[in-house]
């Protein structure tokens, strides 16, 4: 990538001078009048990422040395190397001391300001490298992933995690959000306090609201004793409130509260308790579309989202597939006691061609399912949806988790939506019967989260729902 540089002077003749020699070294080139012009171009999020400063010591308004303030205490400080005028080495110190990567003087010599510029953009670029490789291994302590999508995912774990923000997770299910939570909460000041986690789904709204905020004895039906909560037990540390768009209304309002007070109120008591909690918050729905249709508060989406990490589907980096796989079938193997399962040759080119709408948790199911049913030191794929050149070119559904014939179940002569409703029926009732009708381990199986099993189960007429 090419190193960008911006040059920051009042005088149009040191600025254009500057600019020419860093073009020279292959920098591209922005450049401001003053210091507030340059913070609003670092700001601009159409501005590319900024590897280099150049600026003057003194200028009208905002000082060099107030600029690289200012400049330290964005996310991805840049590299800032100071200009000064003869006889203001003490400010030059002075600026170094603050966190300046080095200056030269006016009247300057092209050699000394290409010698300094070279030191300094090798020094960003290493410690970039870096920074890539520690938030790399931080991630992948929860996570197995070799594609450019995750990493890049790393590196904002990487950087959020120490800084004690709320932060908004999205993804589809079964993408590992979870997963990123935790490494978050590893990386953060607060790895060695509670790590609470709730999901929002699991409960109705009134019992959620006991469970998230507490509640004294007798305040409602059925609770016989006093209950702290979870956000005073997660106090000083992190609360995961996974399936946050499943709030409802009521419950969005009071954690609202929570995060602009720091307070909680329990249920049946009149008097707030102060907390010390920091929130991340995941969810699979569009909750930007939830809030215009009225099923969030948009005043809490925002103070939710400080920071959105968004958690790329496995379709979308299907080279973490083989990674992933290969790592489930040592886990698989390991605790069937099966020993070294040989890998066979169609196994990745199989698994890639499918689109897991599921994502890793679906991956993880099916080779769960491959390892136990494997007989001998090679895996099986016998189970495994039909190769892609074995599939029907319509009407496939495409799924691992589709062992079965889309005709399983469907009488003869129905058409294509009539027999895709009659299979997902099936396997709907298939996963119900082998997790005992525990829907929270039902939607685990299929990888699908609880509110779509719920909505699934009602739209096939299963169960209560």
């Amino acid at each position: 990538m090419r190193p960008h540089a911006l040059v920051v002077d009042d005088d149009d003749g040191v600025r254009y001078t500057l600019a020419g020699i860093l073009e020279e070294e292959g920098v591209s080139v922005s450049q401001a009048d003053s210091g507030e012009h340059a913070l609003a171009i670092f700001d601009d999020a159409a501005t590319p990422e900024i590897h280099l400063v150049v600026t003057d010591m003194r200028m009208p308004g905002m000082s060099g040395l107030e600029l690289l303030t200012a400049l330290r205490q964005r996310p991805r400080a840049p590299k800032v190397v100071m200009i000064t005028a003869h006889g203001s080495e003490r400010l030059a110190v002075e600026a170094t001391k603050a966190g300046a990567y080095d200056y030269f003087r006016k009247p300057f010599e092209v050699e000394d300001i290409v010698a300094v510029v070279r030191r300094a953009l090798d020094t960003a670029r290493l410690e970039a490298e870096n920074e890539q490789l520690r938030s790399k291994l931080e991630l992948s302590k929860k996570m197995v992933f070799v594609s450019e999508a995750m990493t890049r995912l790393a590196v904002m774990v990487h950087r959020i995690g120490p800084r004690d923000v709320t932060v908004l997770i999205r993804g589809e299910s079964g993408t590992g959000k979870e997963r990123v939570a935790e490494a978050i909460v590893s990386a953060s000041k607060r790895a060695a306090r509670p790590f609470i986690r709730f999901n929002c789904a699991a409960l109705s709204p009134e019992l959620a609201e006991a469970e998230l905020f507490g509640h004294s004895r007798g305040a409602f039906t059925g609770a016989i004793r006093t209950r702290s909560g979870m956000f005073r037990e997660a106090d000083g540390g992190t609360i995961l409130l996974d399936e946050v768009g499943e709030l409802d209304l009521a419950t969005q309002a009071k954690l609202l509260r929570v995060l602009q007070e720091h307070e909680i109120r329990p249920v049946g008591e009149d008097h707030a308790i102060p907390i010390d909690v920091r929130v991340i918050a995941a969810t699979h729905r569009d909750l930007a579309k939830r809030v215009e249709d009225g099923a969030f508060r948009e005043d809490l989406y925002y103070r939710l989202r400080v920071v959105e990490l968004q958690v790329p589907a496995l379709r979308e980096r299907p080279e973490d597939i083989a990674p992933l796989a290969r790592h489930f079938l040592e886990r698989f193997a390991l605790r069937f006691g099966v020993g070294l399962l040989l890998e066979p040759p169609e196994l990745v080119p199989r698994l890639t061609a499918l689109p897991w709408p599921g994502n890793v948790r679906e991956l993880e199911n099916t080779i769960e399912s491959l390892v136990a049913l494997s007989d001998g030191d090679t895996l099986d794929l016998d189970p495994l949806t039909p190769a892609p050149s074995e599939r029907p070119t319509e009407g496939t559904l495409g799924s691992a988790r589709s062992i079965g014939l889309l005709d399983a179940g469907a009488p003869p002569g129905q058409g294509l939506r009539d027999r895709v409703d009659a299979f997902e029926r099936q396997l709907l009732l298939d996963a119900l019967t082998s997790a005992a009708g525990n829907r929270t381990e039902t939607a685990r199986v299929l990888g699908i989260g609880r509110a779509t099993l719920h909505d699934k189960l009602r739209k096939h007429g299963i169960g209560d729902s």
